[in-house]
């Protein structure tokens, strides 16, 4: 028995016989089993992204949703609309704007705008 735990360490067995398959197999049941029995404590992040940045999604065949901050867009008297489509056209190229929404946060403030646009 001693014998046969120090060649599996050892990994001395020939490829293809008995005691190398129930390693390979043992090995895979742990890459395979491990993370249903073991928490690992990774979870995907929601959107993690730098402040203030411009966030792009398709929304299907040359259309695009955008997310434009509110610190993007300024009073200087321009219309919000094409304030917006001079901020995406930055990122994207040239677009046409087909609406915006204002998205609010938990506090009722305006945090962003999000804009429906196609090329």
């Amino acid at each position: 028995m001693r014998r046969i735990l120090k060649s599996y360490f050892f990994w001395t067995y020939e490829r293809g016989s008995f005691h190398y398959d129930v390693m390979v197999t043992l090995i895979l049941v742990f890459i395979f089993a491990t993370p249903f029995l073991w928490n690992y404590g990774d979870r995907p992040q929601p959107n993690k992204l730098a402040a203030n940045s411009l966030l792009v999604k398709t929304a299907g065949a040359g259309k695009y949703v955008y997310e434009v901050p509110v610190s993007d867009i300024h009073s200087n008297g321009a219309p919000i609309e094409s304030q917006l489509k001079t901020q995406i056209e930055a990122v994207s190229g040239p677009v046409q704007v087909e609406s915006f929404v204002p998205v609010k946060g938990s506090d009722g403030k305006v945090q962003a705008y999000r804009v429906w646009a196609h090329r």
